[in-house]
């Protein structure tokens, strides 16, 4: 391949994977990946190789299928078929934008498709330059920094390293707030407004925070500009942190804690989003869209409703294609 017959640049698009059905089987090697990550849990690991074999993995697995299973679909996992449709629409856009075709590879941190099978599809599309893009608006060690790597473990044996950069987060671009609200808008311009709109965000332990983990702060700030951009006022929102696992204290105020003190106060309706997650997945569609509202209505709640992740939103496709034009700034 010529040089003239290469694509200036080509896109990674990173998100943090699932498992491939939802089977304990399939979950177990799944989890199995995932949280022996050092990045993910940091315990010492002959500790934690002896709790996540001999108790998390003879346990959870059971359990955390059933779940998957509530919300798989006849194509499979919502999280991937989500993640190829957001990888086709980008790369539409990008060709759109640049006038040539831009190669955009999709890699999951743990299971498939893999840094490695992302990489040599880049590879043989000619690309040098490559562009990491993690679908993680919200920079954190354990999905951002797990990224990276991933990754570098992926290049290791490669011969001839692209040239390479990193996006590290979005958490107030304004096209991306922006379509946050839009969300929010549209949504209840046709079901009417809640009393009060929880940016619920999946949540780390409190110690990685006080490690200097800037993720809850950018949650914060993200949830903040949300706000700021609907108008809201200060009761009328707020941000908190789900889906805690194991024994120590995580990051406040809990989004299921949140939830059942508004159901006890009397708060008659509440809309919810997740600005942490770039599509819809387990976490979501099960944990927050059903599990929560069961929470919310069972202390009291009467009306609860979750707005879908920005998935493939247009607006959502052009923030990412505007992220990808800033970032490649002479490579084109």
């Amino acid at each position: 391949m010529t040089d003239a017959q290469r694509p200036p640049f080509g896109v990674l698009l990173a998100n943090l994977g699932t498992p491939e059905a939802p089977t304990p089987q399939a979950v177990r090697k799944y989890l199995a990946e995932f949280l022996w990550d050092k990045r993910v849990v940091d315990a010492p690991r002959p500790l934690w190789w002896l709790i996540l074999n001999g108790i998390i993995l003879r346990t959870r697995p059971a359990r955390v299928a059933r779940a998957y299973a509530s919300v798989w679909t006849d194509d499979g996992s919502p999280l991937m078929n989500i993640a190829r449709a957001q990888q086709q629409a980008l790369q539409q856009a990008l060709s759109d934008t640049f006038g040539c075709d831009i190669p955009v590879a999709l890699a999951m941190t743990y299971g498939e498709p893999s840094m490695e099978q992302a990489g040599r599809e880049l590879r043989a599309a000619g690309v040098q330059n490559m562009l990491v893009l993690p679908l993680y608006p919200q920079y954190s060690a354990t999905t951002t920094g797990a990224v990276f790597d991933r990754l570098a473990a992926g290049l290791k044996a490669c011969p001839h390293l692209p040239q390479m950069r990193f996006i590290n987060d979005y958490h107030v671009h304004p096209q991306y707030i922006r379509a946050l609200a839009d969300s929010v808008r549209e949504y209840r311009a046709q079901h009417g407004n809640g009393d009060r709109l929880l940016m619920s965000f999946h949540g780390i332990p409190e110690r990685y925070e006080r490690q200097g983990d800037p993720y809850p702060s950018q949650c914060r700030a993200t949830a903040k500009a949300v706000a700021d951009e609907l108008g809201l006022a200060d009761d009328q929102w707020l941000c908190s942190f789900q889906s805690r696992f194991g024994r120590e204290e995580w990051v406040k105020p809990y989004t299921d804690a949140t939830l059942e003190a508004w159901g006890k106060a009397g708060v008659g309706r509440v809309d919810v989003i997740s600005p942490a997650f770039s599509a819809d997945c387990l976490e979501t569609l099960e944990e927050l869209k059903v599990e929560n509202r069961d929470h919310f209505l069972h202390h009291g709640g009467r009306d609860y409703h979750y707005v879908p992740c920005l998935n493939v939103r247009p607006d959502h496709i052009a923030m990412m294609t505007a992220l990808v034009k800033a970032n490649t700034q002479g490579w084109v």
